[in-house]
C-alpha cells in the first residue's frame, strides 16, 4: 500500500461516531440499570479466547464454528486463537477457573464487541456488540422466568413495544436423542424436499433444519414431529412452571416448537425476542437453559441459564420508536477574549467542574480565538444552557457576564456577575429553571 493510499475501516467492522454515541449510551445505561436492579453483577472477559474454547462450546459441526470464527495463529507462541463470537463461553471459562459459585449462585452481566465473519446486512455487521445476562447456579423455572420478565422490563423502559416473546422448551439429552431419531426419518422420507444446506445437516444437526428460512420447506418443517411432544415428566413440569410464571405476571408469549437453539449447550427453556419492525431478520434478542455446558468444560456439574441480544438491532428499534433528542453537549459554554481572560477561564471552568457543572471552554484553532461573535454562535451550537463571557473589561472588575443562552423573550438575557459568585449564579439558574440536561453530579451518586 503506498504511502498517500487512504486505509478505511476493515468491512463490516464499523465505527460509532459521536452523533450516534448518545444513543449507545442511552441503551448500555438502561441495560446495565434494569439488570443492576435484579441483583447481576458485571463480569468483563478478554476478546481473544482459546480456539478450542469455542470448538467445545459451540459445537464442531455449527455455522459458526465451521465458517464464522476469526481464528488465527499466535506467530510468537504458536497458539490457536479466536476473537471471542459470543459471550457465554467466555463467561463460562470465567466462572470455572475462579470458581465463582463457590459460595453460591452467580448473576452476571456483560457487554461488549463480538466477531463473525458473515455478510454484513441491516443492524448485523462483523464486529457486533452484545449485551448478556447468565444466571449460574440455579435449577427451577423460577430463574428463566425473571430472565424473561427483566427482558420485558427492559424493552418498557426503551420504549419498544414492538418485541414480542416466543418459548419452548428442547428437553434433556436423552428426550432430543429419542426425537432426533424420528425427526432424521421424517426428514429422509421427504429428502426430496430439503436444500442443500438442509441436507448438510441431516445427520450432523438435524434440529436446525426446524429453524429454516426457507418458504419451500415451511409446509413439510410444520409437519415434523415436534419435541415437546418427547419431554418426559421432569422436562415438562420445568416448562410448565416457567410457563406458570409468566402467565401470572402477565407477560404474552407464543409457544413455537420449532424454536431451537443454534448451539449445542442448550436444554429446557429456550426463549427468543422478535420483532417485524427490522424486516425479515427478526430476533433481536434469545437465551435459554443450558445446564450441560458447564460439566463440558471440565467444572463441577452446575446448572445455568443465560440470554444475549444485539446492541445494533435494538439500537435500530430505537430509531424506528422515535429517536431522543441528542442531549446538550455541555451546562456552560466559556467565551474568553485575551491572554488574562484566558486564564480566568480556565480557573472558572474548574471550579464551575467542581460543582458538578459541564463546561466547554473555546479553543483556539489555526485561525486564532476567534471572535467574541464566532464563539458566541459556537456556544450557541454546543446547546450549553449559559455562556460565561470574560473580556479585558471583566478582568479589571473582576466580573463575568453571564448570558443565559435558552432565555425566553422578555426574560433577562444577559447579567454582570462578580468572579466569585459566577458558580453560586448558574447553579441557582440551572436548578431554578429544571433545565439542566442530565444532572449536577451528587457526590454519593454512582453515575
Amino acid at each position: 500500500m503506498s504511502k498517500s493510499e487512504k486505509i478505511v475501516a476493515v468491512k463490516g467492522m464499523n465505527d460509532i461516531l459521536p452523533q450516534d454515541a448518545h444513543l449507545w449510551q442511552l441503551f448500555e445505561n438502561t441495560a446495565q440499570s434494569v439488570v443492576q436492579s435484579y441483583g447481576f453483577q458485571q463480569i468483563r472477559t478478554p476478546i481473544v479466547e482459546d480456539t478450542a474454547l469455542f470448538k467445545r462450546a459451540i459445537g464442531a459441526v455449527t455455522d459458526i464454528v465451521e465458517k464464522e470464527m476469526y481464528s488465527f495463529e499466535d506467530s510468537m507462541n504458536g497458539d490457536q486463537l479466536t476473537l471471542r463470537p459470543e459471550g457465554t463461553a467466555g463467561a463460562v471459562r470465567a466462572v470455572i477457573e475462579h470458581n465463582l459459585v463457590y459460595e453460591g449462585p452467580k448473576r452476571l452481566w456483560y457487554t461488549g464487541p463480538m466477531f463473525r465473519h458473515e455478510r454484513p446486512q441491516r443492524g448485523r455487521y462483523r464486529q457486533f456488540y452484545q449485551f448478556g445476562c447468565e444466571a449460574v447456579g440455579f435449577t427451577g423455572p423460577d430463574v428463566d422466568a425473571e430472565m424473561i420478565i427483566m427482558c420485558r422490563r427492559l424493552w418498557d423502559d426503551l420504549g419498544l413495544p414492538e418485541i414480542r416473546l416466543e418459548i419452548n422448551s428442547i428437553g434433556d439429552a436423552e428426550e432430543r436423542a429419542r426425537h432426533r431419531v424420528d425427526l432424521i426419518a421424517y426428514l429422509e422420507k421427504h429428502e426430496d424436499l430439503l436444500d442443500a444446506e438442509a441436507k448438510r445437516r441431516l445427520h450432523s444437526n438435524p434440529l436446525r433444519i426446524l429453524d429454516t428460512k426457507n418458504p419451500a420447506m415451511q409446509e413439510m418443517v410444520n409437519g415434523a414431529p415436534k419435541l415437546l411432544d418427547y419431554l418426559g415428566e421432569e422436562s415438562l413440569a420445568h416448562f410448565n412452571g416457567v410457563r406458570k410464571i409468566l402467565d401470572h405476571a402477565n407477560v404474552q408469549y407464543v409457544i413455537n416448537p420449532r424454536l431451537v437453539r443454534g448451539l449445542d449447550y442448550y436444554n429446557r427453556t429456550v426463549f427468543e425476542w422478535v420483532t417485524d419492525a427490522l424486516g425479515s431478520q427478526g430476533t433481536v434478542c434469545a437465551g435459554g437453559r443450558y445446564d450441560p455446558l458447564i460439566a463440558s468444560f471440565g467444572g463441577k456439574p452446575t446448572p445455568a441459564v443465560g440470554f444475549a441480544m444485539g446492541i445494533e438491532r435494538l439500537l435500530e428499534l430505537m430509531k424506528e420508536a422515535g429517536e431522543p433528542e441528542m442531549p446538550n453537549q455541555c451546562d456552560v459554554y466559556l467565551v474568553h477574549q485575551g491572554e488574562g481572560a484566558q486564564l480566568q477561564a480556565f480557573v472558572l471552568g474548574e471550579r464551575l467542574r467542581d460543582a458538578g457543572l459541564d463546561v466547554i471552554m473555546h479553543g483556539s484553532t489555526a485561525a486564532g480565538p476567534g471572535s467574541f461573535k464566532s464563539q458566541m454562535k459556537k456556544a450557541d451550537g454546543s446547546g450549553a444552557a449559559f455562556a460565561v463571557i470574560i473580556g479585558e473589561d471583566e478582568v479589571a472588575n473582576h466580573t463575568a457576564a453571564v448570558k443565559a443562552m435558552r432565555a425566553a423573550e422578555g426574560e433577562a438575557q444577559q447579567t454582570t456577575v462578580p468572579f466569585d459568585e459566577v458558580v453560586d449564579f448558574v447553579v441557582d439558574q440551572i436548578t431554578d429553571s429544571g433545565d439542566h440536561h442530565h444532572h449536577v453530579h451528587d457526590e454519593n451518586c454512582n453515575h
